[in-house]
């Protein structure tokens, strides 16, 4: 772990590239040395009128601007702030859908909703309370997937770096699916303990409770590392992907197979909403140490992963 010790200026013009919405405003604004009642005082005499309440509200995360006036007052903010036009009206994106299951953050998306796209996953995560959606932002995710010499999953093994948007962040819940098979048998965890575990004995979902050392502070860092590992009785796997609901800054995915069994020809697949079509046409090449990765920079709510043909 470490304690994010730059100062607001020091890390701004990153954030304005990356989001959230909530701390790029609150960076600006601390980088320019202005209270919220200066900033007030600075719209009102542009015919701006926002509340000094709101704007208290939009640079923690409780809520956001969406209306007409609001967003008048970001695009004024960010001439008042000295930004570059439309680097807070960007972080935005478009108007966030209601309801409990979608986006809490800047850049979440619905599309795809992972509940939609797994129906089994909402009482999962129901019952859990999914309590850091939201709160924190993936850094990092570095994911290994083995397929061992039977063509059927082994493992799946994750090492994340989280960033809390938020004070007060204690936990992750990681979800796994083993398609088409029973859910995974075994869990080992590092830097972590674990909390409630809950399975979908019928869809092969499995998600589980991650809880930190202790409440992290907003902007602090933190690692985790987990494996889910199948015994037996899962079908022949012909793919792996993993779905994001939020914002990712990178991840990696390899891909091992047992030397005995080596794939034909392996393919990145790539889906930006569960209404669009899924992009699986572009040829990765398979090592000669029998794995395949792909790597994604700045990655958007999406669907991304390796399928391979056996034949």
């Amino acid at each position: 772990m470490t304690q994010q010790t730059e100062g607001p200026g020091a890390i701004l013009d990153d954030v304005l590239r990356t989001g959230p919405f909530d701390r790029a405003l609150h960076l600006a604004i601390q980088a320019r040395g202005l209270s919220l009642e200066r900033i007030h005082a600075r719209l009102r005499d542009r015919g701006v009128h926002v509340s000094v309440a709101s704007l208290s509200y939009w640079q923690r995360g409780r809520c956001r601007p969406e209306r007409r006036q609001s967003l008048r007052a970001i695009e004024e903010l960010e001439e008042i702030l000295g930004l570059p036009p439309k680097s807070l009206i960007t972080l935005l994106g478009p108007r966030r859908p209601r309801g409990r299951w979608l986006g809490k953050t800047s850049g979440a998306s619905s599309s795809p909703d992972l509940c939609a796209t797994h129906p089994g996953l909402r009482p999962l995560l129901g019952d859990i309370g999914d309590p850091a959606d939201g709160r924190l932002e993936t850094l990092s995710h570095h994911e290994i997937y083995t397929v061992g010499p039977d063509h059927r999953e082994r493992s799946a093994r994750s090492r994340i770096v989280f960033r809390a948007r938020r004070d007060g962040v204690d936990r992750y819940v990681a979800v796994h699916r083993c398609e088409g098979g029973p859910p995974p048998d075994g869990f080992s965890s590092e830097m972590c303990r674990v909390g409630r575990v809950r399975v979908g004995p019928k869809d092969g979902l499995t998600a589980v409770e991650l809880l930190f050392d202790r409440p992290l502070a907003a902007g602090e860092t933190y690692v985790v590392e987990y494996e889910f590992s199948c015994g037996g009785g899962q079908p022949v796997a012909h793919r792996y992907v993993r779905g994001f609901r939020f914002p990712v800054r990178e991840y990696l995915l390899q891909v091992r197979f047992a030397p005995e069994a080596t794939p034909r020809r392996c393919f990145r697949v790539r889906q930006p909403a569960v209404e669009a079509a899924r992009a699986d046409d572009q040829a990765l090449r398979l090592t000669t140490w029998d794995t395949v990765h792909l790597i994604e920079h700045r990655l958007q709510p999406g669907v991304y992963g390796i399928r391979w043909d056996w034949t």
